[in-house]
């Protein structure tokens, strides 16, 4: 499997995940908040042409994760899956002047559907979008499991993410950062409401509680700029983790996302 990252924080969010052996070869983006020339020269450098991507599933209609869809879905012909309050959404943002139509595939919570040999099911995300998803991906015996832009863990989220063997979770910011930052209070109350994003103490709380063996990687997503650092959430979690006698390095792997370079891992 190869997972890429192209960029992941309110400057621009998308996620290539895909097969790469000798009989198959090819993936799925998630999201499209990056531009196409962006994601182009990374998968050439990494020898995965434009062609080998067969769909874009879609979290939510904000714009820092669908500002390039139509150049993708219209542009390129691949096609875009999400729920139509999504495609409300995304039509009602005027960030977007393009809209995309021919490319859309609509799809429902808790439905499982299938991307050749990706078996893909949506579920609930917390979030003050117009309608929010995580995606549980399943394939070759594994388990992928996104879930970014997140208020809060519920129980349904907590169903999925916990199914996982490779996890993209949200750690967007450090509750002291924001607490004495310089965003306004309007604004502080949005990140840490319940439909707002998930802290780094709020991530490895969930992570400590409920580590399974089979949680091979977890790759921390959606850092804020203002409210928090790399080493700083990795810290938070490692920490929490050693508390309970789990080894990252050794246990699973923990990986902090950057927020505008793109970085590539294959397992």
């Amino acid at each position: 499997m190869t997972f890429v990252s192209f960029g992941s924080g309110s400057s621009g969010n998308c996620y290539y995940l895909g097969l790469n052996d000798e009989n198959k070869n090819y993936g799925i983006l998630i999201d499209a908040g990056i531009n196409v020339s962006t994601v182009k020269r990374f998968l050439k450098k990494i020898n995965i042409p434009m062609s080998d991507i067969y769909a874009i599933i879609i979290t939510h209609d904000h714009t820092d994760h669908v500002k390039y869809i139509t150049n993708f879905g219209e542009g390129l012909n691949i096609p875009v899956y999400t729920t139509k309050a999504v495609y409300k959404g995304i039509n009602k943002n005027k960030c977007i002047k393009e809209k995309p139509v021919n490319c859309m595939h609509f799809i429902n919570k808790e439905e499982p559907f299938q991307i050749k040999d990706f078996k893909i099911t949506a579920f609930d995300i917390p979030h003050d979008a117009t309608d929010n998803m995580g995606y549980k991906i399943e394939i070759n015996d594994n388990t992928f499991c996104f879930a970014t832009d997140i208020g809060h863990i519920t129980e349904k989220v907590e169903h999925y993410i916990c199914e996982a063997n490779y996890l993209v979770l949200e750690a967007n910011y450090d509750e002291n950062m924001l607490k004495t930052g310089s965003y306004p209070i309007f604004l502080k109350n949005r990140v840490s409401g319940p439909r707002g994003h998930l802290s780094n103490n709020e991530a490895a709380k969930f992570i400590v509680e409920h580590y399974q063996p089979k949680l091979k990687h977890v790759w921390l997503c959606h850092l804020s700029d203002k409210n928090n650092l790399p080493e700083l959430v990795y810290s938070t979690i490692e920490q929490a983790l050693n508390e309970k006698g789990i080894i990252v390095g050794k246990d699973l792997k923990l990986t902090p996302l950057k927020r505008k370079t793109p970085e590539l891992f294959e397992f």
